[in-house]
């Protein structure tokens, strides 16, 4: 039993000898068509760090080395993913079940906001329905010979990613942060929430890390020194990569052309990945 313990065996996810309730099984199958083969989450304490850019990068990074990529945009209020890619088509599907939309590269991708008549048109839900939404992004869609889905996880440590973690099989996660020394409590949070849900963490990616001055090739920490190490040690996790304020990948993304971003920052994590990919 944890020392912090309040004896609410239902909403604990902890398998410990002192349950005196058993654990409900939330888990869901993905579409009896789908084929994907690992699932990665993309997370955050706060919004606002680049999550989406993050998810975005990565994908197209795995679909560069021949893999088949798709991302799955669970931030359904804030839903960005479709704009970086230039995705306009709406989503239809058949008598099976959804189509996720392909981009110009061939990343199957699956957003709310390919199901709505107009991009601006706000959800005003509750966070069940929110979340319901999600669920249903992974059983109602027909993901075809996935390697690797990302989840763009909306921030925080509600809903959603509890839904996700329950529900999905997701075979690890990666923490996006930034370098303000505030995000390290908030990334805390997020890494304890993983823990508590037994979801393994992949690493940090810290964006925003610093800007390469063009005109004498120096890096200036725009927002302070970074705090990425203190955290990755206090949890014994890997700095996976760090990106920086570049005004080109926000072009890319306005434009809708974050498939031709052009950067080697994800090479070391991507590798990780690959590793991944042969297990099972």
């Amino acid at each position: 039993m944890s020392e912090n313990c309040n004896q609410s065996c239902s909403s604990c996810s902890e398998d410990c000898e002192d349950r005196k309730e058993e654990k409900i099984d939330f888990s869901a199958k993905a579409h009896q068509m789908s084929s994907i083969k690992k699932v990665i989450g993309i997370v955050s304490g706060k919004g606002g760090v680049g999550k989406s850019l993050v998810t975005s990068m990565l994908a197209v990074t795995m679909n560069r080395r021949g893999y088949h990529s798709a991302i799955l945009d669970a931030d359904i209020t804030g839903p960005s993913i479709p704009k970086a890619f230039g995705i306009r088509e709406k989503a239809r599907g058949n008598e099976f079940g959804l189509l996720p939309i392909k981009s110009k590269t061939g990343i199957d991708i699956m957003s709310v906001n390919l199901l709505l008549e107009n991009d601006s048109d706000p959800l005003v839900w509750r966070g069940p329905i929110i979340a319901n939404m999600v669920k249903q992004f992974w059983t109602d869609v027909i993901w075809t010979n996935v390697d690797f889905m990302f989840i763009d996880m909306p921030p925080g440590t509600g809903d959603v990613p509890l839904t996700v973690f329950q529900s999905i099989a997701v075979d690890g996660i990666i923490v996006v942060t930034s370098p303000q020394e505030l995000v390290s409590m908030i990334v805390s949070k997020a890494v304890k929430m993983a823990k508590m849900m037994d979801i393994p963490i992949i690493g940090l990616v810290e964006n925003m890390s610093y800007f390469k001055c063009p005109d004498n090739g120096k890096d200036y920490h725009i927002f302070g020194d970074s705090h990425i190490e203190e955290i990755a040690e206090k949890y014994d996790l890997k700095v996976l990569a760090k990106l920086p304020i570049d005004p080109k990948i926000s072009a890319a993304c306005d434009k809708g052309m974050i498939e031709l971003f052009d950067g080697d920052w994800l090479e070391d994590l991507a590798e990780l990945l690959e590793k991944m990919e042969g297990k099972k």
